[in-house]
């Protein structure tokens, strides 16, 4: 079965996967590099239409390999071309060293390269070292990438940016910040990780013409929601459908001065989709929520001993938002822990959790870096530096399905390839955020075809994300949760 084309792989991997089209399926790798060469070239000429004068860098290895094939072809097309080289060229071994020859035969030159050569250019190729490097930047590669930088010359990047970390996405020093970037085989995790998704600038992939299923034993590290994903996950609904059809979400949560969190939740599984929805919360809290949202459902509660009647009715509860840690909080948290329906957990229930910890498989749980530090007996900081890990261990611990979330947010659940949610921007670091996604994940999972938490926490998230970078086309200073319900219906409905 091939690899359906969202998986992302370390770089050891993509030289396996190389390894594996040129030694199994026979693809000479001179022909692998040509199209590659090609690829970029093209990219750049319908990127760049009124470039023409272009400065390929190009370095030690495959990369530079890559770039001397691009520069044979711009100056095929007429395209004045400099080719500046910060490693000998003859020292080039294997394809690298071919397609040097080409370049050469084909009356190509090479300078060392200077920053005045940038003054010259108006498209800079970076083919100095891709994934080839994974140490810090120092001597002529740190001042040649510095210098890039500070031009005001677009980047078109072969495979990875120079000097950034192809697996981790950290930056090795220093990085080139490319306006486009053109990778091969297999898509790079540290094109999507940390600093990547900034340096690299649009991501284009080639395959370069290899049969994925040819590859199909090379492990994933990660995954990307597509829209293939979002469609299987929301299909388009049967004409004689009815609110029964589309569950029932209970959100429990909105403590004393907290009612806005449990609304926001419960508007969000409105605007997901779910057929009812009734909120659980402090009984001040009604009438503001109904007089914002007539739709819900509003219960006021002074105790845990009236959830019984809404639970025998719901499909899946979410809860924690706003819920405070008080005992009324912990009274509805005991309780909703031992029903047998599906949970979606956030915010002070996951305070309560790590104080309590306990393990099921049929609940999503949705920490920020700071809530799953505290249910790992450790800190935000180490929670942030090795986040793949960090969802590891919490499905370890607490079992189901975790969502990790801040830049990058990762949605795993044990045994599977973990999903990566590759849109946001900063303007979601703003009070309502998470409440919002709360709503949206249990909103979702509530319409699953197959009940499959993972993916409807992984859609949601993605969809959550996407309305985000909908909603700041003004700008991202003061972007609010509620923001985002303008732009959900859209993303929610692929189909049309």
């Amino acid at each position: 079965m091939s690899r359906p084309p969202s998986y992302l792989y370390a770089p050891a991997a993509v030289r396996e996967m190389d390894r594996i089209a040129i030694e199994e399926l026979g693809i000479p790798g001179f022909e692998l590099m040509s199209r590659a060469g090609r690829r970029v070239h093209d990219t750049a000429r319908r990127r760049y239409p009124d470039a023409r004068c272009w400065l390929v860098l190009c370095g030690a290895g495959n990369n530079a390999g890559d770039g001397y094939i691009v520069a044979r072809l711009a100056r095929e097309a007429g395209i004045v071309v400099t080719v500046a080289v910060l490693a000998d060229p003859d020292a080039l071994q294997g394809d690298a060293a071919a397609a040097w020859r080409a370049f050469r035969q084909a009356g190509g030159m090479v300078v060392p390269f200077a920053d005045g050569l940038l003054e010259a250019a108006d498209l800079v190729i970076d083919a100095l070292l891709g994934t080839g490097t994974s140490r810090p930047l120092e001597g002529a590669w740190l001042q040649a990438v510095q210098a890039v930088n500070a031009a005001a010359v677009p980047v078109v990047a072969v495979d990875l940016p120079s000097g950034l970390d192809g697996e981790s996405g950290a930056v090795l020093g220093a990085a080139i910040r490319a306006a486009v970037t053109v990778s091969f085989i297999g898509r790079k995790l540290g094109l999507y990780l940390d600093a990547g998704p900034a340096h690299a600038g649009e991501r284009v992939f080639d395959d370069l013409g290899v049969p994925q299923a040819g590859l199909a034993t090379v492990a994933p590290a990660l995954r990307l929601c597509t829209e293939d994903d979002r469609r299987h996950c929301l299909p388009r609904r049967a004409r004689d459908a009815h609110k029964g059809h589309f569950g029932h979400v209970l959100v429990v949560g909105g403590n004393l001065g907290m009612g806005g969190a449990a609304r926001l939740a419960g508007e969000a599984a409105l605007r997901a989709g779910a057929g009812l929805v009734s909120v659980a919360t402090r009984p001040g809290n009604v009438a503001a929520i109904l007089a914002g949202r007539p739709e819900l459902m509003c219960h006021g509660l002074d105790d845990a001993a009236g959830l019984d009647v809404l639970l025998e009715r719901a499909t899946l509860v979410a809860i924690g938002p706003g819920l405070g840690q008080d005992a009324w909080a912990r009274g509805l948290f005991e309780r909703v822990l031992d029903c047998s329906l599906p949970l979606v957990v956030d915010a002070d229930a996951l305070n309560l959790l790590a104080a309590q910890p306990r393990r099921r498989e049929d609940w999503v749980l949705t920490p920020h870096p700071g809530e799953a530090a505290r249910l790992l007996g450790s800190t935000t900081a180490a929670v942030q530096a090795g986040r793949r890990q960090a969802v590891a261990m919490l499905g370890e611990r607490f079992g189901g399905v975790i969502l990790l979330k801040g830049q990058g947010t990762l949605v795993a659940r044990g045994g599977s390839v973990p999903w990566l949610v590759d849109a946001g921007n900063p303007g979601m670091a703003s009070g309502g955020m998470g409440d919002v996604l709360t709503g949206l994940v249990a909103g979702i999972a509530v319409q699953h075809p197959q009940g499959d938490l993972l993916e409807a926490a992984a859609c949601a998230a993605q969809l959550h994300a996407m309305a985000a970078d909908a909603a700041v086309r003004e700008g991202e200073r003061g972007l609010i949760a509620s923001d985002l319900f303008s732009g959900l219906r859209r993303l929610l409905n692929p189909c049309g």
